[in-house]
């Protein structure tokens, strides 16, 4: 597939903000003591990466005033289902935040929001809506069987891993520089952990898609019962919407160099990073571990959608 640098940016900014809010909403709940100052600005910048998500979306639509028309497939289309979702999620997040400005003191959950819609419900509706808005982004791909390297339940598990991982190590590095200790000692092990976790199941997918014997084949495409077709054109003598969407035109050792290099960036440096955070307790391990992560999602998420072989490109895009 050809992978829309929109659709890169969206899920990368969102997945990251969402990360953030879980992280913010489990520590309010488990009474980890944090300035009030530094939950608001947390929830802010998480706002303002689900916002920066929602722009860069728009940006792939080839007719943007009609994205309304996207809510209409709700009761069969997940894509449907993350359009209503993610304004949604982003008007709790807005009430969350204005319930907590007008609590005063957030060092104890006893004490934050405004009675207990605002202590308990709303971080706890704000894990479960960042849980589902995953699932939702996710099944988008998982629910198309004829891509083999996204049917299959690693899509869902990689994509909230991910995007917990990515909220876990920007909190931690929030928390280093602000010098909020308590924050930071509670939730490093547990960046540490997931970054690992993603890490493993994320190379699990990428076994389990460098072993796929597809389905589709040259017969099958062409409509050729031949035992041995051989195709001498890619369907048509000049591009279309269909070489330009469906295939991505790197080489095989690019790919192979991004597979290698987001890996490096995006779990293996941000690991070895947190390590040395948890033993040496400084700020800027966890400050290098995500700027280090920032432009290795991106590159995951690029070779997601270009590790995906469309069958039509055993039609429109083999050249002997």
């Amino acid at each position: 597939m050809h992978p829309a640098f929109s659709i890169l940016f969206f899920t990368t900014l969102a997945g990251t903000g969402q990360g953030l809010l879980v992280l913010m909403a489990l520590a309010l709940l488990l009474g980890v003591p944090m300035a009030s100052g530094f939950v608001l600005a947390a929830i802010g910048l998480a706002q303002l990466l689900l916002l920066a998500g929602l722009a860069a979306s728009f940006l792939h639509l080839g007719h943007k005033m009609r994205a309304w028309r996207a809510v209409l497939m709700w009761r069969t289309s997940w894509m449907s289902r993350e359009v209503i979702l993610l304004p949604a999620f982003i008007a709790l997040v807005a009430l969350w935040w204005l319930a907590l400005a007008g609590g005063g003191s957030v060092g104890n959950v006893g004490n934050v929001g405004t009675g207990a819609l605002g202590t308990v419900w709303l971080p706890a509706l704000v894990v479960l809506s960042a849980l589902a808005l995953w699932y939702c982004t996710a099944m988008i791909y998982a629910c198309l069987r004829f891509i083999e390297e996204w049917a299959h339940p690693l899509t869902i598990v990689n994509f909230m891993l991910i995007g917990l991982s990515a909220g876990l190590v920007l909190g931690c590095a929030l928390a280093a520089l602000s010098g909020e200790q308590a924050l930071l000692r509670a939730t490093g092990p547990w960046a540490f952990t997931v970054t690992w976790l993603a890490w493993a199941t994320r190379r699990l997918s990428l076994r389990r898609n460098s072993l796929l014997r597809h389905k589709s084949n040259l017969q099958s495409a062409t409509g050729i019962r031949s035992e041995r077709p051989v195709q001498k054109s890619m369907g048509m003598s000049a591009g279309s919407f269909n070489t330009r969407e469906f295939f991505h035109g790197a080489s095989a050792a690019a790919l192979r160099h991004v597979r290698w290099g987001f890996q490096l960036l995006a779990f293996g440096l941000p690991v070895l990073l947190m390590g040395w955070g948890l033993v040496n307790a400084g700020a800027w391990p966890w400050l290098l571990a995500a700027l280090m992560q920032a432009p290795g999602l991106l590159a995951e998420r690029w070779l997601f959608f270009a590790q995906a072989k469309h069958p039509q490109n055993l039609y429109y895009q083999t050249v002997s």
